[in-house]
C-alpha cells in the first residue's frame, strides 16, 4: 500500500512525500483506515514501529477537513517532556503544507513557559502535546475548555502507568468532551493497561504490532564483566567511533555522572542526560546530539522509549535493564526503519539472571564477545533462574579479543503557531523517520 491510496487529505500527502516517504508501516496501514472511519483504536506496538504517525496522520486530516479554528481539536498525553517536544516535531514535518498549530506542554520550565502554555490553551492550538502532571496544572487553574476535543490519545500508556500518572490521567479523560474519538498506543498490555482502555474507549479496535524482539538490523552482543571491568570497556569501545552516534543507557543518575566524567575526560564527545540536569539543559544536550554536535549520549531510560533519531550506530547498555522489554526499548534506539545499528551490553557478575531473562523474552540467544586481555579475566557466564523469572519467558513484573564492532526537528524551541506561512517558515526537520 502507498500513503495515496489511505485518503488523506493532499497537502498531508504533500508533506509525506516532501519527506520522501511513500509506504505506510504495518502498524500506519492497520490503524489509519479505522481512525479515518471514525472508530477507537487499541494500538499495542513497540518503539520504532511508527505507531506517532499512525494517530498522527488521520488526526491531522480530521483537523484539516473539519474548517474549524479556535478551539483545542486534539489532546496528546504523553509521559515526557522529550516525547511531547518530539510528536510537536513530527506534526511540524507532517503539517508542513497545512494551517494546522500544535504546542508542546511539559514541567520543568519557568513563567514565561507558564504563560506561553496558557495563550496555547486559551486560544486553542488546534493539538495539544502534554504530559499528565503539567496540563493538569493547568486544568487546576480552569481556563482550559476541553468540550470541543474531538481526539484524546494516550501515547506510550504503559509507561505512563509506570510512572504513577494513573490519577493524573484519570482526572484528564474525565474532563474531555464524552462525544470524542479515543486511541491509545502501548508497549505493552498489561492489567492495568486494559482497565484504562475498558473505561475510556467505545468499542475498539485492537491493532496488535508488538513482537517483543529488537529489529532484525540490529547486531546484538554482550560483554560478561566483573563491575570494575565495565568503565575501561566503554572507553575501550567507543575510542575510534569518530562520526558515529551513540547511545549509553545507565541505569542510575550517579552512573550517568561517572559515565559522563570519565569519557569526557578521555576527550570523547559527550553530553549526558538524566533528572538532574535542568530542563533548558535537557533541551540543549538533545539538540545538540540531533544536529551531530554531540556524538555519545549517556541517558537513563528517559531517552528509551518514543526517542526517534536517525542514524543511531549504536546503543551501549552499560546496566542490563531490570525490566526484559525495556532491554527492546533501548535497543530500539538503533536500526530504525531498516537500517542497521549494533548493540552492546554489559553484564556484570550480578545481573546475569536478568539478562537470561531478556534472551527468554527475545526468543534467542545473545552472542558473548571476547573480553579485550587488557582488562583482566573475566567471570563465566552462568545465570541462574531466579523466581522472578523462572518458566516466565516476559520481561515485565519486574578472554582477549576485539571490542564489538570496532572502529571506526525542531529542537529546543516550546512553541510553534501552524504550520504554512508565507514568511519566517521553520525548516523542516532534516533526516526525520516516520515515527
Amino acid at each position: 500500500m502507498k500513503f495515496k491510496e489511505l485518503g488523506l487529505h493532499p497537502d498531508i500527502i504533500e508533506g509525506i512525500e516532501s519527506m520522501r516517504f511513500k509506504e505506510p508501516t504495518p502498524i500506519q496501514e492497520q490503524a489509519i483506515p479505522h481512525i479515518l472511519a471514525g472508530r477507537d483504536v487499541v494500538g499495542i506496538a513497540q518503539t520504532g514501529t511508527g505507531k506517532t504517525a499512525a494517530f498522527l496522520l488521520p488526526v491531522l486530516d480530521a483537523i484539516i477537513k473539519s474548517g474549524e479554528s479556535g478551539s483545542i481539536k486534539a489532546l496528546i498525553i504523553v509521559p515526557t517532556r522529550e516525547l511531547a517536544l518530539q510528536i510537536d516535531q513530527a506534526i511540524q514535518a507532517y503539517a508542513y503544507f497545512t494551517p494546522v498549530s500544535s504546542m508542546a506542554i511539559y514541567g520543568g520550565g519557568d513563567g514565561k513557559d507558564f504563560s506561553q502554555e496558557k495563550n496555547a490553551l486559551v486560544q486553542g492550538a488546534d493539538i495539544i502535546i502534554a504530559t499528565p502532571g503539567r496540563f493538569n496544572a493547568h486544568l487546576n487553574l480552569g481556563y482550559v475548555d476541553l468540550s470541543r476535543v474531538k481526539f484524546l490519545i494516550l501515547d506510550e500508556a504503559d509507561r505512563m502507568l509506570d510512572m504513577g500518572f494513573m490519577p493524573d490521567l484519570q482526572r484528564i479523560i474525565h474532563q474531555v468532551n464524552t462525544d470524542r474519538q479515543s486511541l491509545l498506543f502501548s508497549a505493552t498490555m498489561p492489567p492495568q493497561i486494559f482497565h484504562l482502555a475498558t473505561g475510556m474507549l467505545k468499542d475498539p479496535v485492537t491493532v496488535n504490532i508488538a513482537l517483543s524482539k529488537p529489529a532484525e538490523g540490529v547486531r546484538q552482543g554482550a560483554y560478561v564483566v566483573h563491575d570494575r571491568q565495565k568503565l575501561p570497556l566503554v572507553v575501550n569501545l567507543l575510542r575510534g567511533r569518530t562520526g558515529q552516534m551513540v547511545i549509553v543507557f545507565a541505569s542510575t543518575k550517579q552512573n550517568v555522572a561517572n559515565l559522563y566524567r570519565q569519557l569526557h575526560r578521555e576527550k570523547l564527545n559527550v553530553g549526558q542526560i538524566s533528572s538532574d540536569l535542568a530542563q533548558q539543559e535537557r533541551e540543549q544536550v538533545m539538540q545538540d546530539f540531533r544536529n551531530r554536535k554531540v556524538e555519545i549520549l549517556v541517558a537513563t531510560d528517559v531517552v528509551s522509549r518514543g526517542i526517534d533519531i536517525a542514524g543511531i550506530h549504536l546503543v551501549v547498555n552499560y546496566d542490563v535493564p531490570g525490566d526484559a522489554e525495556d532491554y527492546v526499548h533501548r535497543v530500539g534506539r538503533t536500526a530504525r526503519a531498516d537500517a542497521r545499528g549494533e548493540a552492546i551490553t554489559l553484564v556484570g557478575p550480578e545481573e546475569q539472571s536478568k539478562f537470561m531473562r531478556i534472551e527468554l523474552l527475545i526468543g534467542s540467544v545473545i552472542e558473548k564477545l571476547p573480553v579485550p586481555a587488557e582488562l583482566g579475566e573475566a567471570p563465566a557466564y552462568e545465570p541462574r533462574p531466579s523466581k522472578e523469572g523462572r518458566g516466565q519467558g516476559q520481561g515485565r513484573g519486574r578472554k582477549g579479543g576485539k571490542p564489538f564492532g570496532g572502529g571506526g526537528g525542531r529542537p529546543g524551541g516550546r512553541q510553534r503557531q501552524g504550520g504554512k506561512r508565507p514568511d519566517g517558515r521553520p525548516p523542516r526537520p532534516s533526516g526525520q523517520r516516520p515515527s
